[in-house]
């Protein structure tokens, strides 16, 4: 299984933020739940953005491009322990693919240009792709479990990035 396989993914859209830093950003949407940004799309995906404006929250999926060197353990932000992690239980930037993912609420759509609130995205990081969020599909009812991950809803909005991924 330790097959690499081949594929391309392109950069479809920019995200422009007001966050051109990687110190003292918000770790998650909650914590820039008031910060706007804008994401311009090259011209020619303007008709694939049709019908979005109809969805009140989106999904963003992009690249973290400052990734250079991904780990497979690290001490996440919100960890009160300071426990390493295996990074597939944390939602730091260091994965092996460098993804990103990031529920966002949709303010507007004009042209090219879609604007968003809740954004903890660095300025400049390409956009992969955008979805909408879909309640009946994606809200997950029941009990859940979020494992290590003990900070509460306030926490989560206060805590700022700090240099641990910064990488030169």
């Amino acid at each position: 299984m330790d097959t690499d396989i081949q594929f391309t993914l392109k950069q479809i859209a920019t995200i422009n933020s007001p966050f051109c830093d990687l110190v003292d950003m918000p770790v998650q949407p909650k914590g820039g739940s008031d910060v706007y940004a804008t994401i311009e799309f090259d011209d020619k995906y303007e008709e694939g953005l049709r019908d979005l404006d109809g969805f009140s929250h989106v999904y963003l999926i992009y690249y973290f491009h400052k990734v250079k060197k991904p780990q497979l353990s690290v001490i996440p932000f919100n960890d009160k322990t300071n426990t390493p992690r295996g990074v597939f239980s944390t939602r730091t930037p260091m994965h092996p693919n460098s993804i990103g993912l990031s529920v966002v609420e949709l303010i507007k759509v004009e042209k090219n240009i879609v604007t968003v609130k809740g954004i903890d995205i660095l300025d400049g990081t390409p956009l992969l792709d955008i979805k909408p969020y879909i309640e009946h599909f994606d809200k997950v009812e029941g009990e859940v479990c979020s494992g290590w991950m003990h900070s509460s809803a306030e926490e989560i909005k206060k805590k700022r990035s700090d240099n641990r991924f910064v990488q030169d």
